[in-house]
């Protein structure tokens, strides 16, 4: 392999292996605050427990997260020297921005939040993690604002004496109608991750304790794990309903904006009306769509995602041939070194990665309909086949999202900065022209393996540390250590300054 697809590989083994860890950490850090302020609100013993039992796992992730996330900026700046030279001025704003007003806000009250419960009151500590879980959302906000500006160019200059697309209005960029469908997408995705996370640990505890038969776990399977099992269910409720509205709203403005995406996804060769949405499709995807067989298609569907309409006129979608057609009389038909431009992604990695990404999702509405059956009116329960699916779900929305991702990314190429069909068509990349001149592909290959393995040792890492503490569960009590609380009970030290020593 050359350098560019030693660099592609590169690029899509770190970003994917990052993203695994990206959802948990979003969606996880408010669900944690809002147990803390179920436990300062009613002062129930349960919700300080289980913020102490997730909070721990939340760390864990978190920590992992910030580790790839360096790695993988790291080969950023190595491998696409090129792409950074043209989008530099514009690309680096929104993510000097999450470093500046997000990231230093994460570090700063995470801090604050694990060595304050006993230094700080609880109102204070509290809000320590509220800040915590605003600057994480916060922070994929404005990743996500550079990434819809590759999707979607605005606020941009093409400087022909410099070759360089330079920022005219970081307003625009951050006020991309791109970034504003993608973010709630991205987030609701999230908050469904972390959802399923805590409903499909806290059912298996739940099914564990009430099978031991003694009363004194039974008793905290209902009172502790029970009310976690249910607060999952009800974030995976809302988080769904918001994946479907905010992916209905992307897939329509994908059409507008990236045709030739909605196309490969149906593996649509040619412009047609009322176009269908096959569940199953054989043949060489690989190789092109011509000999492609649709299997079980539901009638209308793929047009209804891109353009509203289920048939007529307006439900008209451009094939894969039709994209390339228009794409190669506007841009031209040849690189620079003179090989034909394939204007549409690969449409065997577009196509199913698009179905993963919905398909898998349906194991967390699997677990929320049988959570909820299982726990109606108060009800604890010792079924088996529940604790399963608990487990069988958690890694699923993980998956789901990295599917996303992939979909989200492949289905751009050949862009690395994609046209903006209303304008600003010199602001343009292609992925091939960003990869490094100047580095060869025996170093990339280096960097890579290097990378491959220091993400496997991390990932063993992460699954035994968050193993071993979910095997831990809640803890059995857990005194309040708050100042208010030692002042109480007469404390004379509990108004000490704040330190983080213990």
């Amino acid at each position: 392999m050359d350098a560019l697809d030693l660099a592609r590989w590169q690029f899509a083994i770190t970003t994917v292996y990052h993203f695994i860890f990206v959802p948990l950490t979003i969606g996880l850090a408010p669900i944690v605050a809002g147990m803390q302020t179920a436990w300062v609100m009613t002062k129930n013993e349960r919700w300080l427990r289980l913020t102490k039992f997730f909070g721990k796992l939340l760390l864990i992730n978190f920590a992992l997260g910030v580790v790839t996330g360096i790695w993988q900026e790291f080969q950023f700046g190595m491998a696409w020297s090129e792409y950074s030279r043209f989008v530099g001025d514009v690309f680096g704003a929104p993510l000097a921005m999450e470093a500046l007003a997000a990231f230093f806000v994460e570090s700063v009250f995470l801090g604050l939040w694990i060595f304050g419960w006993d230094r700080v009151s609880k109102k204070v500590h509290l809000a320590s993690i509220w800040l915590f879980a605003l600057a994480t959302n916060l922070s994929a906000f404005f990743i996500l604002a550079a990434n819809s500006w590759m999707q979607h160019p605005v606020g941009t200059v093409y400087n022909p004496e410099t070759g360089r697309a330079e920022m005219e209005s970081i307003g625009a960029v951050l006020t991309n109608n791109t970034l504003w469908a993608a973010f709630p997408h991205t987030v609701s995705a999230a908050w469904l991750t972390a959802g399923t996370f805590v409903c499909g640990i806290a059912t298996w505890w739940m099914v564990r304790l009430v099978r031991s038969r003694r009363p004194e776990n039974v008793e905290t399977a209902r009172t502790v794990y029970r009310p976690a099992v249910v607060l999952g269910v009800w974030v995976m409720i809302i988080s769904g309903i918001g994946v479907i509205w905010s992916g209905d709203v992307q897939g329509k403005l994908m059409y507008e904006q990236q045709p030739g995406k909605m196309s490969s996804a149906e593996a649509l060769c040619t412009g047609t009306e009322a176009a269908e949405f096959s569940i199953l499709a054989v043949g060489p995807l690989y190789a092109g769509c011509e000999d492609v067989d649709h299997l079980i298609s539901i009638p209308g569907v793929t047009s209804f995602l891109g353009t509203g309409h289920f048939s007529g006129p307006e439900s008209y979608l451009p094939g894969v041939y039709d994209v390339q057609e228009q794409y190669t009389e506007r841009y031209g038909d040849t690189t620079a070194a003179g090989e034909p431009v394939r204007y549409t992604p690969p449409l065997a990695v577009t196509y199913w990665s698009f179905r993963l990404m919905i398909g898998l999702a349906a194991f967390s509405v699997a677990l929320a309909l049988a959570a909820l059956w299982f726990t109606r009116k108060g009800r604890v329960t010792d079924n088996l086949w529940l604790s399963r699916l608990g487990l069988l779900a958690i890694p699923m929305p993980f998956a789901a999202c990295s599917f996303g991702w992939i979909f989200t990314e492949v289905g751009r190429q050949p862009w690395a900065v994609a046209p903006n069909p209303t304008g600003i068509d010199a602001v343009r990349l292609l992925t091939e022209r960003g990869v490094s001149t100047a580095v060869p592909a025996g170093v990339i290959l280096t960097s890579m393996i290097v990378f491959t393995v220091v993400y496997a040792v991390l990932g063993v890492v992460w699954f035994r540390l968050m193993h071993r503490y979910t095997i831990e569960g809640a803890p059995d009590s857990v005194p309040d250590v708050s100042p208010e609380a030692r002042a109480a009970a007469g404390d004379d030290d509990a108004d000490r300054p704040l330190s983080f020593a213990y």
